[in-house]
């Protein structure tokens, strides 16, 4: 019987130890490798948490905003800005801009928010962080990831908007290849064709603005050391960058969305699926590459549906 009593009394330790604490709304910083991070907690409760992670590098998690609230009705839902962008603190320091230092970040706001359990989320380049994240550091609690508009290679990506690019007017086309050729990627005629390409590719649609995204800028230039002054091909940090080949090292429980008209295209996400052992994928028919602000009911529902089997498997 002491026998019995003992075990039982590891076994809810152990629970305890593996349990996330009751989050409650609310904002506010996490110290990281080089200055501040602003977070956000939607909803409350001991249910698993999404964390989300947004893309860039230098965009900010305002965009994920309709999403979460709509998600938080049955589990908190964490967003944070990177460093550099947002709310976040801005430093000068222009060796912080790495990989490596993006992915410590990550551990440390999970760290910091005690979640030991939780589901991932990440968005286009928040796709590389959080594959990063779980093949460098194997970490513990991951109950589930979601890769929405993945980008694991630059030479995919830049493949994908190519093909995207054909699919534009042929003086569109010219502009760009014009103004790429002679290294004017600031006149406001290769602007113009860009946001041409934008609003195909970026937004099939135009939702309204969210407010939020007015008072959290982005910072162009992590953009351009890590990318490059293009969105089109990759000059920076990144311009190599390629973890695709390990994508089947992930063995956890995974989702892949995209956007029928995403720069990251459908044909490329079902590739990774298939990379993925038993991974799902879901394409949202009225979306571009921004489909939390595009479609965040449709994404929504296939969030929580993806996530209530998994945890209904787990619990089995």
């Amino acid at each position: 019987m002491k026998k019995i009593t003992g075990l039982l009394l590891l076994v809810l330790l152990f629970a305890q130890g593996c349990a996330n604490p009751s989050l409650t709304p609310g904002e506010g910083f996490i110290q990281v490798s080089g200055g501040p991070v602003w977070y956000r907690i939607f909803g409350a409760g001991n249910a698993t948490p999404v964390l989300m992670v947004h893309g860039g590098p230098g965009i900010r998690s305002c965009y994920f905003e309709r999403l979460a609230v709509l998600l938080s009705k049955n589990r908190p839902v964490i967003l944070y800005d990177q460093l550099g962008s947002g709310r976040s603190g801005r430093p000068m320091d222009t060796s912080l801009w790495t990989v490596g230092r993006f992915v410590q970040e990550l551990v440390t706001v999970r760290e910091m928010l005690h979640l030991n359990k939780v589901h991932l989320l990440g968005h286009s380049w928040g796709t590389a962080l959080v594959a990063e994240y779980l093949i460098k550091t194997q970490p513990e609690g991951i109950a589930s990831v979601t890769m929405a508009s993945p980008y694991f290679s630059t030479r995919q990506w830049a493949e994908d908007a190519n093909y995207r690019r054909t699919e534009l007017p042929a003086e569109i086309l010219k502009v760009l290849e014009t103004h790429e050729q002679n290294g004017t990627f600031q006149s406001k005629e290769y602007q113009d064709a860009t946001q041409v390409y934008n609003n195909r590719f970026l937004f099939h649609n135009k939702p309204a603005p969210i407010p939020s995204c007015a008072q959290a800028p982005r910072n162009n230039e992590i953009y351009e050391q890590m990318w490059g002054p293009t969105d089109f091909y990759s000059t920076g940090v990144l311009k190599d960058y390629d973890i695709s080949p390990r994508i089947p090292e992930l063995k956890m429980p995974m989702l892949f969305i995209t956007g029928r008209y995403d720069t990251a295209r459908p044909e490329t996400a079902a590739k990774y699926q298939a990379m993925a052992p038993g991974a799902q994928l879901v394409i949202l028919e009225n979306s571009a590459h921004m489909g939390a602000m595009e479609e965040p009911e449709k994404m929504s529902e296939a969030l929580e549906s993806f996530v209530e089997q998994v945890e209904a498997q787990a619990d089995h």
